[in-house]
Parts: structure tokens; sequence; C-alpha cells
């Protein structure tokens, strides 16, 4: 059946190629494999919406192995090393990859990694409605919150309620690359991963301030300033970013604060050798539950879970690395990546489990979750040629470990009195919460080192990619109570995953590609019991057709993808704080994107994904009931957006004066895995509006005033997941002002 579904997908993007090479009427750029290495460093403002960036190598950002994309022009990025681990083209990548640019996370200010992802193809950043606790997001409908975040090449482990936030304002791109990536990195969610680039030092001095103002109390303020260290030589450059946020939400008694400040040094003893420095501290409070109260029947409710008395998640988060790269030549290149996280988090919420009358039956939840790791990857590239055929050779090794700690107490808590409630949206409530015990408490530590091997041959029209890695995890548990843990149950795997890819040169900037690759996912955490998830398997096949139309800032692309994984986690329906293994699933369908840059600050994104997500042997959680054939609750079958901007040129009138607008659709999805409730379908609009002072009068040059409105028709909706039910956000508006030198 597998051979089958190949078959029917390569047939298919044929056809599309052919008859995309037949209706191209221009002269289209080949992209090679062997992608130039940085470039010198120098400044680069892009557009209007844009700050200085390290995408196009004007930063210490290493060429591969988490330097992030380059050849960036607004929206648009042509090389990524997210894929390959190598300087590779986008369009010479046998799997389908994303890139958000800086200018783009600048023109939508988004304030959550959620949000930047919202016009990716492939990702349901909404499952969860709106909740400021976590960026929680599924690719190719998995969820990738736990383990398909990686951060600067490095995994990004979340376990529990430890689960990292990222500050977007301290982000220069995010790469999404779609489908199991476990023969580079090893464990991973089967739908794909996020790679988030760090801002890095540039060796041109720079700043930005940015202050920001908007509904339900919204203040903020922002800094990134960079410059050489006087005295070094040109060898030593620094970059200091931070955020400051103080926000009410339309949660009732939910906050959403964060301060974040994050430095970053670069030594460059010499154009051969680098090495960045990389830190950041955060602080956030948000509140403990996002969820609304959901009636037999499945009726939704107004009703908030959250009690102001108990609602709060604090999260305390330190990490400290670097990246080293040295080049014994232009063909032999050595880079190491190192990073150590640790997250401290403490979540006090409230949950109502019925409705009798006016009286809600409630319980809470206390838990301290603690996660410290730390995480190393190890890369040899070599470039050769042998006859007509020439090489990128990447070989590695990596190493992830990871050491968990929670403990946690439940309890029953007084009811809470709904006489006198004429409207329960507005009910903001505070009433005696006891405080639970910490009764049980669970450790869990994991080892996992992997090796790696990576050819990428380029013949004729042809390039192959053909990878292979041995991964080994040791990984052990104890479960008891807090001061007395018991035995501890060991678990140890192991698994060989690969992927194997060809992508053909139809036409010049026209390739279509195939792909086969296999994924292995060892589980964080353990289920309600203390006991430790098994690992999942799976697989892919892909093909696809890209495209970069030459002489312009253009690209695209579509691709077809079936995907099978075993033990997929969800959220245990009983209880919010826990995840259970629901059996395997199957997801196939096809995605559609299109980025392009038609001049300074004028950008347009279209994405639009086609999914098919079914369970294939499954039981319902704590029952016997097969839910066989029945779709995942909470990931829509289609989802469309499109973004873009304009920015008016300098002869009209109208100048400094950029304006921009985006849709984002989803389609109706299960609100249950049982398949007997539908979320609503929900189309919802953004909009931009910024100002360059600078048309006024040259003295304003750097001044931008900016407002951004997010669901601007105040669509009012719901979206369920497993039985749990949030809210969509409101319409949000929020105005800055910013200066850039």
């Amino acid at each position: 059946m597998r051979s089958v579904r190949l078959t029917v997908l390569l047939a298919s993007t044929a056809l599309a190629g052919s008859a995309l090479a037949q209706e191209a009427k221009v002269q289209l750029n080949e992209i090679s494999v062997e992608a130039a290495g940085p470039a010198p460093a120098a400044a680069v403002v892009s557009g209007a919406g844009g700050n200085v960036s390290g995408g196009d190598g004007n930063s210490s950002a290493t060429s591969g192995g988490g330097g992030g994309p380059s050849g960036v022009t607004g929206y648009v990025a042509r090389v990524s090393p997210t894929a390959t681990k190598t300087n590779t083209a986008l369009i010479d990548t046998p799997q389908s990859v994303s890139v958000v640019t800086r200018e783009q996370l600048n023109d939508r200010n988004v304030q959550s990694v959620n949000e930047a992802l919202a016009y990716t193809p492939g990702v349901s950043s909404n499952v969860f409605g709106f909740d400021p606790r976590f960026d929680a997001f599924y690719i190719r409908g998995f969820a990738a919150t736990n383990d398909g975040v990686f951060r600067d090449g490095l995994r990004q482990p979340g376990v529990g309620q430890a689960v990292a936030r990222i500050e977007p304002y301290g982000t220069e791109a995010l790469t999404i690359l779609r489908g199991p990536s476990s023969g580079l990195y090893g464990l991973g969610s089967p739908g794909g991963i996020v790679d988030i680039t760090s801002k890095r030092p540039v060796f041109v001095p720079f700043g930005e301030v940015w202050f920001q103002g908007g509904n339900f109390d919204r203040t903020q303020g922002n800094f990134d300033i960079g410059s050489p260290i006087e005295g070094s030589d040109g060898t030593l450059a620094f970059r200091l970013t931070g955020a400051f946020r103080e926000a009410n939400t339309f949660l009732p008694s939910g906050t959403d604060n964060r301060f974040t400040i994050a430095p970053a040094l670069t030594w460059r003893p010499s154009a051969d050798t680098t090495f960045t420095l990389l830190t950041e501290f955060q602080h956030s409070k948000a509140p403990g539950t996002s969820a609304f109260y959901t009636a037999p029947g499945f009726v939704f409710t107004r009703l908030y879970q959250g009690d102001a008395a108990f609602n709060a998640l604090n999260q305390d988060s330190y990490r400290i690395g670097y990246a080293f790269e040295h080049r014994f030549s232009d063909d032999l290149i050595f880079r190491q990546n190192v990073r150590y996280q640790n997250i401290d988090s403490h979540l006090a919420y409230t949950q109502i489990d019925s409705v009798t009358g006016l009286s809600a039956q409630r319980e809470n939840g206390l838990i301290h979750d603690r996660l410290g790791y730390v995480a190393v990857d190890n890369q040899l590239e070599a470039r050769l040629v042998t006859g007509p055929v020439s090489h990128t050779l990447l070989a590695g090794v990596d190493y992830l470990h990871y050491d968990y700690r929670r403990d946690a107490g439940f309890g029953l808590i007084p009811d809470l009195n709904l006489a006198g409630v004429s409207d329960v949206s507005t009910f903001r409530y505070r009433t005696f919460v006891p405080r639970p015990a910490l009764t049980s408490a669970s450790a869990q530590s994991q080892d996992q080192i992997g090796l790696y091997i990576q050819e990428q041959a380029k013949f004729d029209r042809f390039v192959l990619t053909l990878t292979g890695r041995q991964d080994f995890v040791s990984q052990s548990t104890r479960a008891g109570t807090p001061g007395s843990l018991g035995a501890a149950r060991s678990q140890d795997d192991s698994a060989f995953t690969g992927r194997a890819g060809l992508n053909y040169l139809l036409a010049p900037g026209l390739v279509p590609y195939a792909s086969y690759a296999t994924t292995f996912t060892p589980q964080f955490g353990v289920d309600i019991n203390g006991r430790p998830f098994k690992p999942a398997t799976g697989d892919q096949i892909e093909a696809g057709v890209k495209y970069a139309i030459s002489d312009s800032n253009i690209t695209g692309s579509f691709a077809g993808f079936d995907i099978v994984q075993s033990s997929v986690l969800q959220t245990d329906p009983t209880n919010v704080a826990n995840q259970v293994a629901s059996g395997s699933v199957q997801s196939k369908g096809f995605e559609a994107e299109l980025t392009a840059n038609f001049a300074p600050g004028t950008n347009l994104t279209v994405a639009y994904t086609h999914l098919d997500l079914r369970y294939r042997n499954a039981t319902f959680p704590g029952t016997t009931q097969s839910i066989s054939g029945n779709a995942v609750s909470g990931i829509p079958g289609d989802t469309f957006a499109a973004f873009g901007t304009y920015q008016f040129p300098p002869a009209s009138p109208l100048r400094g004066l950029q304006i921009g607008g985006g849709i984002r659709y989803t389609s109706t999805s299960f609100a249950d895995d049982l398949n007997t409730v539908r979320n609503p379908t929900v189309t919802q609009f953004d909009a931009l509006v910024a100002y360059d002072f600078a048309a006024l009068d040259p003295k304003y040059k750097g001044f931008r005033a900016q407002i951004n409105a997010f669901n601007i028709f105040d669509r009012d909706y719901y979206t369920c997941q497993s039985g749990f039910c949030y809210r969509g956000a409101p319409a949000t508006v929020i105005g800055s002002l910013i200066y850039r030198w």
C-alpha cells in the first residue's frame, strides 16, 4: 500500500511539474546545493518593517547547524540549514520547508510563536484557542510543543508544565521543516519541527527601541542594541535584546506578563573561526488555565474554569550556550553547538467538573515542574567531487540529557455559587480555594546519543539526499511521594532512522522531488500514574514541486504527504494537566505555499493546507470503545491564510505609509475524539497600518509608528480538543512607536 501511495504522489507531482513548465514564460534561475557561505559583515535593513538582520550572513551566524536562513529579502528566504544542517538552497531540499523572516515578524508584531506560525502551511496554531501559557501548535496534525521545538539547531524539550516560552522579539527567524526529521535530529515530532534562530551579534553598530500599548491594559517595551567592541580590532561584537510586558487578558483574572533579557557575544579571531555565546533569562506569569466549562451533551458555556484566588502559571527559565564553527578549508568545516537550559514552573489551577442548579462542583491542582537539560551537536561537513558528481558530506554526533521532576497535589474545593450571576462571561470570582497538599511525585531522566551521516550528491539535473541515523536512548523513571520516590524503572530503546530524497531540475528554477523518511520518538514525561510512555515510530512519503522565478523574489511550493505514526500522545479527557497514549494515527493531505517580495516593504505570503488525520488502531482513553477511523479532534481539515503588505513608493503623495492585511480561515473539526460534536468554521482578519516619519522630514529618520489589529471584526468563537474547550482571542489592537538607528 505504501508503494501504491508513493506511485500516486509521484505521478501527480510529475503532471503538476510538466504543466508548470509548459506555462512558464520567463527564464528561471538554478540554485545549486552548494550554496555560498556567509557574506562579509554589513548592515542590512529589510524593508520598511525590518531591522538589522543576521539572515544574510551579516552576523556571526554559522553557515549551517543552527545558523539560520540566508538569502533573505523581505518575506523570502532562499537558503536554510534546518533541513540538511548544511547551507542548502530550499529548492534543493527534498522536503517541505517554510521560513518566517524577521521582517514578517515585525510587520505582524507577533507576540508568541503561535502567532508567528499562523500564516504557515501545515501548521495548526489555534487548536487550544487563546492560551498565553504555552505555544501549543500542531504540524501536519501532530503535536510539536514538547518534541518539535528546536533553538539554534538544538532540541528544546518540554515536559509537563516545564515548557519554555519563547520571546519572538529575540528571534531572527523561524524555519518550519514539515515531515519526519529523525534522520538528522533524532527524537522529534513526526509532523515536523520548528527551528528558532536567536538574534546574534553583528559587526555594525545598530539599535532599536520599541514601545507598545494596547487593549486589555497592555504595555510593553522592547530594545535591541549591538555593536563591535571597541579595542577588539573587529574580533568582538555584542548584542543585547530585551522585552518587558505587563498585560491583562480577556480571561477573568488572567495576566500575560513577561520579562526577557538575552545577552550575546561573538568572537571572530579570523575569517575561518567564529564563536558565539548565547544566553537568556526569562520570567513569565500567565493564567493557570484557559479553559471554559463544557456542559453535558457538549454544550459550550461562557463559565471560565479559573478562580482568581488560585490561577497562575509562574515560570523562570534561563539558558546559556554557544555556537562554534571553524573552517579548515572551503571544503572542510567543523561545528559544535551546545546549550544548557533550566525551567522552573509553578502551576495553580481550578477545574469545574459539573454544575448542579446554581452550584458548580470544582477541584484544583498544584503542580511544581522542574526541567534541566544539556544538548550538544558536533558536525563535520566535507565537500568533494568525484567525476561528474559533486558531494556534500555531513557526519555528526549529538547528545541530550535531561532531568525532570514533578511534585503535584489535587483535591476538591468548595462549590462555586452562581446565584445572582446574570452574565458568566464577565463573572470574575475570587473564593476560598484551599491549597492541596503535594501528595505525588515523579522523577525522570533521559540520555540520548545519536550518530548520523548524510550524503548530498549532485549529478547533472539530479540532487540525491541520503540520511541515516542510529539513536540510543536510556530512560529512568521513579514515582512516589515527595521525599520518597520508589524504585527506578528503566527503559532502553534504540532505533535506526533515515531519509532518502531525490530532486530533479525539470526546468531552471522548477524542481520536482520525492522523499521517504522514518521517525523514532521516545516520548517525554509520564502518565497520571507515573508510568513512562512507550516510544513512537512511523514513516512518511512525500512528493512535491518547488519553483523560484528568475529575476524576482517569488517562490512557491506544492507537496503531498502520507504519514503513519504509532502511540500518539493526547490530552487526558479526565484531567487537562496530563497526557495519555491514544494509539496509531495516519495523516495524509497536501500543502501549497507562495511567498513574494515585490519591492521594499511590499510582500505577500499565501498558504493552503488540506489534511485528513484519523486514528488507525485506537480506543477512547479509559474505555474499550474503538475510535479507529475517527478524525483526531481539534485538527481542521482545511486551512487557508494570506498576509500582504504594500509600501507606497517615494514618488507617491502617500510616501512613508505602509498598509497590510491578512485573512486566516480554519474549517470545521471535531471537538472530541468520539466525533460527536464539531468545532465551528472560523474566518479572521488582521490589519497593519504603519508610517515612516522620514517621509515628512529626513531628520525623523528611524522613527516609525505602527498599528496592528488582530481579529479586527471581533469574531466570537470557541474551539475544543479532546473534550476541553477554549475561546478564541477577541479583537486585539496594539499600537507601536519604534525608533531604529
